[in-house]
């Protein structure tokens, strides 16, 4: 199981830092998140601390937990996240979700809100990144969002395209479908238990389909900064099936809390 964490505080130049410092101490991922006013918080913009972070770094997977592209327009979402994979060389994956509804970004600024409709325009999303990517013609015509032939170019570092994963609400059908249609699971459990059964249901779906590419299972937590104390915490999850554990602290994270918790190293797992 890979290990990543998410880089929640600090100033830009200091989150950077700290995704260097991540990759130093032998984490596989560096994570950031996709906000734009939740309390008033500090925050920045995803896409670019991820070109710094592409940047600073050569090895890490690099990604924000959770982007919300019901809030965004397909086309820039494409031409951005190529740019990162280019950045990066080919060290991008593209965790999505609904989004969080307590952020002002949604209802404050008239964005869609419903669940059901921001499903919808999820999954056109999703198609149109997968063919914007293709380096193909590629034309639309959906109940959302309709234009005539576009090539993008160049296309992603990344074959056959970019990494997505998909934020899944267990035990929801839709959600269970759009997650297999993609690259990888973002669970949304602390029980281990519980992802032993998303993890069985996900294998047993993709043989019924013929599905015999990787897949991703991401669980997520927050462990203290012992690497033997955090393994005990995050063992569980690997021996449930997780291929990735992200750990994050999303209520008191501080650059100093994260520094101690990266410096210490990823969760030891067998």
């Amino acid at each position: 199981m890979r290990a990543g964490i998410v880089i929640n505080a600090g100033d830009p130049l200091a989150q950077v830092e700290l995704a260097v410092r991540a990759e130093t101490a032998g984490w596989d991922g560096v994570f950031t998140y996709d906000a734009i006013d939740i309390g008033g918080s500090d925050m920045y913009d995803p896409w670019t601390l991820l070109g710094a972070m592409a940047l600073a770094t050569s090895r890490v997977t690099l990604g924000a937990i959770v982007f919300a592209p019901t809030r965004r327009r397909p086309w820039k979402v494409a031409r951005e996240a190529m740019t990162i994979d280019h950045l990066s060389r080919g060290r991008l994956v593209v965790p999505v979700g609904l989004g969080a509804l307590d952020d002002s970004g949604f209802g404050n600024v008239g964005e869609a809100t419903a669940n059901a409709e921001r499903a919808d325009i999820l999954d056109e999303t999703l198609a149109i990144l997968d063919g914007l990517w293709s380096g193909e013609p590629f034309a639309h015509e959906g109940p959302r969002y309709r234009f005539g032939p576009m090539t993008f170019s160049p296309r992603p570092v990344q074959r056959p395209r970019i990494p997505i994963w998909v934020a899944l609400r267990w035990p929801g059908e839709r959600s269970m479908a759009r997650a297999l249609r993609w690259d990888g699971a973002v669970l949304q459990t602390s029980d281990p238990r519980e992802v032993a059964d998303i993890v069985g249901a996900i294998r047993s779906r993709r043989a019924e389909t013929g599905s015999s590419g990787p897949y991703e299972v991401i669980a997520q937590g927050s462990t203290p900064p012992d690497p033997v104390a955090a393994g005990a915490i995050a063992q569980p999850f690997a021996d449930a099936g997780a291929t990735w554990w992200v750990d994050a602290d999303w209520e008191r994270a501080t650059p100093a809390s994260l520094l101690a918790r990266i410096a210490a190293g990823p969760p030891r797992v067998s």
